[in-house]
């Protein structure tokens, strides 16, 4: 091989591994929610294979059981890649340096970046390579192998409010069940409390999904549970709050709301996610008003106090709603979120949204906790 064709074949596999380490630092060690071109495809890549796999799923707990192993699939093609290009680009610098035949090469460059040592070269340019790509694959396992503590405390950190609002609003989370829960064992002044944390919450959630987006495609341990609907569930609480019982509202409420909103578009910036940085308080919603009021009639079943009439807090509720439900609904059909009520359609499920259903209200007086039974389609289909 020429001298100007080395030169050619060793640039060109210089430019594959400075790629590739601009890669791996952007995703793993810079903190600023930095991605890199060849971090999207991959990512973008197995999230189309999974999501082809789960639209031929019929039921929605199969779809969950296949979609909670997407993201390790991610994390190992990121490795598989960089590792890949990795072996591509040292050996067309060995290919151009040493004048290696071109199996040879990639045969030797696999050897030093896993540090097998079967494969040598006896002369400097290549044994300087082979250190180099030895020195490179050490540290990219290991940042790997690092990365992984930070992501699961991160996920920890955000199941554990989720899981607390099992019992507050239900599974799949709903707004006006929290909110008619609360009103059902004499709570209510516990929810100033409850939106102070889901405002930390979801500042904490914002700050590490836009750090470490592959923490979208993390599920829940549940199949009924998803950060997106619960978060969904709390701004709609809040926002019933805030339209329902304006003088009465706590402070927190609104302080809740701005931030969850302001949490998920700082994720769906991260995500490229399209939406309206400032939309107008009467733009349309995609839910109904009909199913707004059969969230009202939710909450009168458990005589939540209520300053205005449904009619009256409508255009409230829509104004606060604008500023979160299509980025809500874009998130909950990119993770395949459990459907629950007001959480939009999804383009790989039947559009059937699964009911929350009320708990039994036990007393001595009524220990089997029997009450009238909501009416088909009254709270959203099964």
């Amino acid at each position: 091989m020429s001298v100007a064709a080395r030169v050619v074949v060793s640039a060109a596999g210089g430019l594959v591994v400075l790629a590739t380490l601009s890669s791996v630092v952007r995703t793993l060690v810079i903190p600023r929610g930095f991605t890199s071109r060849l971090t999207q495809a991959v990512e973008k890549t197995v999230h189309g294979v999974y999501h082809a796999i789960v639209g031929r799923v019929p039921t929605y707990e199969s779809k969950d059981r296949i979609l909670a192993t997407e993201a390790p699939a991610i994390l190992l093609g990121l490795l598989a890649t960089w590792l890949g290009l990795l072996v591509v680009g040292f050996g067309l610098l060995l290919r151009g340096a040493a004048d290696l035949p071109i199996g040879g090469a990639m045969r030797e460059a696999a050897s030093s970046l896993f540090t097998l040592g079967f494969a040598t070269t006896d002369t400097g340019a290549a044994t300087v390579i082979d250190v180099v790509a030895a020195a490179v694959g050490l540290v990219i396992v290991a940042l790997q192998i690092a990365y992984l503590p930070t992501l699961y405390a991160a996920f920890n950190r955000r199941e554990v409010l989720v899981t607390t609002l099992e019992s507050r609003a239900g599974v799949p989370a709903w707004g006006p069940e929290l909110l008619s829960r609360h009103a059902l064992v004499n709570s209510i002044d516990n929810l100033p409390t409850l939106y102070t944390q889901w405002e930390a919450w979801a500042a904490d959630v914002a700050e590490s999904h836009t750090n470490y987006p592959i923490l979208v495609s993390f599920r829940s341990p549940k199949a009924l549970r998803s950060w997106v609907v619960a978060l969904l569930a709390v701004l709609d609480s809040a926002a019933l709050y805030l339209a329902l019982c304006p003088s009465t509202a706590p402070s927190s409420t609104r302080l809740s709301l701005r931030m969850g909103f302001t949490c998920m578009r700082d994720i769906a910036t991260a995500l490229d996610l399209e939406y309206d940085p400032d939309p107008l308080p009467d733009a349309p919603l995609q839910l109904t008003y009909d199913e707004y009021l059969a969230g009202i009639a939710r909450m009168r079943m458990q005589n939540f106090p209520m300053e205005r009439t449904p009619a009256e807090a409508w255009p409230h509720f829509r104004g606060w709603r604008v500023n979160y439900e299509s980025i809500a609904y874009a998130l909950a059909d990119r993770t395949a979120a459990v459907p629950g009520q007001w959480t939009g359609d999804r383009s790989r499920m039947d559009g059937t949204p699964i009911a929350v259903m009320p708990p039994p209200n036990r007393t001595p007086e009524n220990p089997d906790g029997a009450g009238r039974a909501p009416e088909p389609g009254e709270f959203g289909r099964r």
